[in-house]
């Protein structure tokens, strides 16, 4: 059984201009209420009769998991204690996601007594302007504030995510970026480039040539600027887009890295258990009447297992460890050197990859274009 959950809330104060997140503008506390009253149904018909492994990792993601007020924040992680506290792990990383402009020193001492232990904060800059651009409803004094906040009610382990190539954005205000986001001495950073996804406001500029977007040169720049500047601060690079102090990685999203298994609650969430995939229901009229009926699954299908092998190298090869070799062939009872030989011989020759300790791995001329290096694996 999973060792790992997720669990979707998917309500914001507003709709970020590059969001295509299941997420839901709404100003009705009823419909906050409803759903967490859907996904305790779910979380009792997914947790009740079943035989459990020690839950090692929680991650509540969104959305923006902090909308939740006061009330709703005690009654949602009452939920998760009622259903899964006494199958938690001694050594439990139970993450959630947070504004910092929804957060306040009550709120947060309320999530650290109720089991909350590390925080992932959706910062993306350190620009005024850009944030605005981005249409994020706090500044770098919510930032600030909202640190030293978490801090005072107990968090040591807390994270941010930043963006890089963001319209208008220069190497200078991406450095002075990364300068003032040391400043803060947290644990962990999540960095990401920008994507245009569709259904969104800045698809629709894109569309009509109104985003002024940094080229690929200058975002390329960016990259390995970042990764300069987190190997002189003390932050290992562990994953692509991901950098930690020593012992802070991110235990959960090293559950998908690694393709393990894990529980998905929630709208629109997805989960993966005993070599199946399931796909709930997203928008939230058709999620809350699915609740009151049973599971909320609109898909559930098995992974075949040359598909499962294709997506243990591809996450694999995110993690700057790589692909364990030895753990591929203990779970497909296959080498992956045989299985993937002709595809690993060329990028090993193109200097894309190299194998080191039983580790298949990313070099660092691979790193920046490990897209392209996935894409090798599909067939």
């Amino acid at each position: 059984m999973p060792q790992s959950v997720y669990i979707h809330i998917p309500f914001c104060t507003n709709k970020c201009f590059y969001c295509d997140f299941n997420s839901f503008v709404t100003q009705n506390p009823q419909l906050v209420w409803d759903y967490l009253e859907a996904l305790k149904q779910e979380m009792k018909l997914t947790f009740a009769n079943r035989t459990m492994q020690p839950i090692k990792t929680i991650f509540v993601g969104g959305g923006t998991p902090t909308f939740l007020d006061l009330g709703q924040m005690r009654s949602f992680l009452e939920t998760v204690q009622q259903y899964l506290g006494k199958h938690l792990a001694p050594d439990l990383e139970f993450t959630m996601e947070a504004n910092p402009g929804t957060t306040d020193v009550e709120k947060l001492r309320l999530m650290r007594e109720l089991g909350v232990n590390r925080l992932s904060f959706g910062v993306q800059s350190f620009d005024n302007a850009l944030l605005n651009r981005l249409g994020r409803i706090h500044d770098t004094d919510d930032v600030y504030r909202s640190v030293e906040n978490a801090r005072a009610a107990g968090f040591e382990n807390i994270s941010i995510d930043l963006m890089f190539g963001l319209p208008d954005q220069t190497m200078e205000i991406f450095r002075q970026t990364l300068d003032k986001a040391f400043a803060l001495g947290t644990t962990h950073f999540s960095a990401y480039s920008l994507k245009v996804e569709e259904n969104t406001l800045f698809h629709t500029l894109y569309q009509k040539d109104q985003l002024p977007l940094p080229s690929e040169e200058t975002e390329l720049e960016m990259y390995l600027l970042l990764i300069e500047e987190m190997e002189k601060q003390g932050y290992h690079q562990y994953e692509i887009s991901n950098f930690a102090k020593p012992g802070c990685e991110s235990k959960h999203n090293k559950t998908y890295w690694l393709n393990n298994e894990y529980d998905g609650l929630g709208a629109g969430a997805h989960g993966y258990v005993n070599g199946r995939r399931h796909v709930n229901a997203g928008p939230l009229p058709i999620y809350l009447q699915m609740c009151k009926e049973g599971l909320p699954r609109v898909d559930e299908f098995e992974v075949p297992r040359e598909d499962a092998m294709e997506e243990q190298m591809i996450l694999g090869l995110r993690l700057s460890e790589g692909v364990d070799l030895g753990r591929f062939a203990k779970r497909f009872g296959a080498d992956a050197r045989e299985v993937f030989g002709e595809v690993i011989r060329e990028e090993i020759e193109k200097g894309m990859l190299e194998e080191q300790g039983g580790f298949l791995r990313l070099t660092r001329k691979g790193l920046p274009l490990g897209n392209e290096v996935f894409a090798r694996f599909l067939r």
